[in-house]
């Protein structure tokens, strides 16, 4: 029986990395792709069964490649364990090559013919498996694939694709014209990126994955694309405090922002900073702004500052200045914005402070900025549907432009440093949709930043810590979680037992 890895690989590919992967297995392994195809079909059969156990009438649709194969092989597995299978075709079974034809072959031998598709054949099925279209798509889906995924989505009936949801590109992520929403997936050989970022996660569903038994030293001849991250991964990076440690050994935030009306954004921000472990944390806010902010949160030192000489005494007090949180765009941000731009303190820059770096580009080696897609797209001059089209480029085309280490935040945000190494991060929830949840990622990177993490593992764990307390916050409902309750939580994470 192929095996299904109860934990998933921290290595993402390309399609073409994968492709390159099962080459090598089969040149220089002399592995078979017909044995592949078995196999894969056998690891989904597992997941099938133990995912869906009350489940009695398997549809699954096939198309003309090797995933269509793998569809094949599943039908086949679920006829011998005694379920009633309905196998149908979208492509001609004579215009079938290869692999493919084999295992269409090998399961017309064991006395099933598939059918040719149509929609009402998919009515009476307590599960459809998607076989559809493989990880080579590279154009939109349209005709008669477009209108069976359009069926299958519209069935209600529960999904599991076969190593990505058809019409999902593997490498973006980005939805190609329409694809598959599955409940489940099973991948092969190496994880896909675009399974992870982009409209991935909402499609996928639970990831499933087997390497298909191949031997691992395959994997030492094809370099990964990206890394996946989250809190569990991440949290090696946090050490016990020595017992002798006073606030001077973890730094001093600076929170710049807070323009009128927005004192709750920088308040965020100040407090995520310090729930995270920095020793002091400061705000240069308005002073109409003060009172409050000290009366809800009175260990964080809140300064009064219309001026740029009123700034300047607190930057000299820093170690880490996080702006734009509430900053806005008047006069009295564009002034403050200049003046810490001028600073050779690390900073981590946000919000509106990363619209004012959009109209004024600049490049800095000790900066970590956290775009949005719509910031992004501002910065790099085109439209948020561009970025999230494809999302890894994105931030590529970011680091490259504007220096230092780039957190394009959304679903699946993507962490890329000065080498151009990407992380993805797998936490975070829908609920974390909501006002002030990027302030406090702002404020718990520039916390650890202060405390001597280096920007690129700063990025990472933090993203990795936010995104955790945000899935652990939502435990009482993704619906109307608000950005402070993940601050107990950041605490919590920040202390691993």
């Amino acid at each position: 029986m192929t095996t299904i890895s109860l934990s998933l690989p921290h290595t993402l590919y390309r399609a073409a990395d994968v492709r390159a992967l099962d080459k090598i297995a089969i040149d220089d392994y002399r592995l078979g792709g017909t044995t592949l195809m078995e196999r894969a079909g056998a690891a989904t059969f597992s997941v099938l069964q133990s995912r869906w156990p009350a489940a009695k009438r398997i549809t699954v649709v096939c198309g003309g490649g090797n995933n269509g194969g793998d569809g094949y092989i599943v039908a086949g597995l679920a006829h011998a364990a005694g379920y009633e299978v309905t196998v149908l075709h979208v492509t001609p079974l004579e215009n079938l090559r290869g692999d493919a034809r084999a295992a269409a072959d090998k399961l017309m031998a064991r006395g099933m013919k598939p059918e040719p598709y149509t929609k009402s054949k998919l009515d009476h099925a307590d599960l459809i498996v998607d076989a559809l279209l493989g990880t080579g798509l590279d154009r939109e889906v349209v005709g008669e694939l477009g209108a069976v995924i359009k069926d299958i989505n519209a069935s209600g009936i529960p999904v599991l694709s076969l190593d990505i949801p058809s019409g999902l590109n593997s490498d973006t992520g980005q939805v190609m014209g329409i694809a598959i929403v599955a409940e489940a997936t099973v991948t092969f050989i190496g994880l896909k990126q675009g399974l992870f970022t982009g409209a991935g996660p909402a499609r996928t569903g639970k990831l499933f994955f087997s390497d298909l038994d191949v031997t691992p030293e395959i994997y030492t001849r094809v370099a990964p694309a990206a890394l996946r991250v989250n809190h569990e991964i991440e949290k090696k990076l946090l050490k016990r405090r020595s017992r002798t440690a006073h606030k001077g050994n973890f730094g001093h935030v600076l929170v710049v922002g807070g323009d009128s009306g927005y004192a709750g954004a920088a308040r965020l921000a100040a407090e995520a900073a310090a729930r995270v472990g920095a020793g002091l944390v400061s705000v240069a806010t308005h002073g109409q702004h003060v009172a409050a902010i000290c009366a809800d949160r009175p260990e964080l030192m809140v300064h009064a500052v219309e001026t740029t000489a009123q700034l300047s005494p607190l930057l000299q007090r820093a170690n880490c200045i996080a702006i734009g949180p509430g900053l806005g765009q008047s006069e009295w941000s564009a002034q403050l914005f200049a003046m810490v731009m001028e600073t050779r303190l690390p900073l981590v820059v946000d919000a509106d402070a990363l619209n004012l770096l959009a109209a004024d580009p600049m490049q800095r080696d000790n900066w970590i900025l956290t775009p949005h897609p719509g910031e992004a797209a501002r910065m790099l001059g085109c439209k948020s549907a561009e970025i999230q089209a494809d999302r890894y480029t994105a931030a590529r085309n970011l680091q490259g432009r504007f220096g230092g280490v780039i957190v394009l935040k959304g679903s699946g945000t993507l962490i890329i440093d000065a080498k151009q190494e990407i992380a993805v991060c797998d936490g975070g929830n829908p609920g974390m949709a909501s006002g002030g949840m990027g302030d406090v990622l702002t404020g718990v990177i520039a916390g650890l930043v202060a405390q001597g993490y280096a920007l690129p593992d700063a990025a990472r764990l933090g993203v990795c810590v936010h995104a955790a307390a945000g899935d652990a916050a939502a435990g009482d409902g993704e619906r109307g979680l608000l950005a402070g309750d993940l601050m107990p939580w950041l605490r919590r994470l920040v202390n691993p037992s």
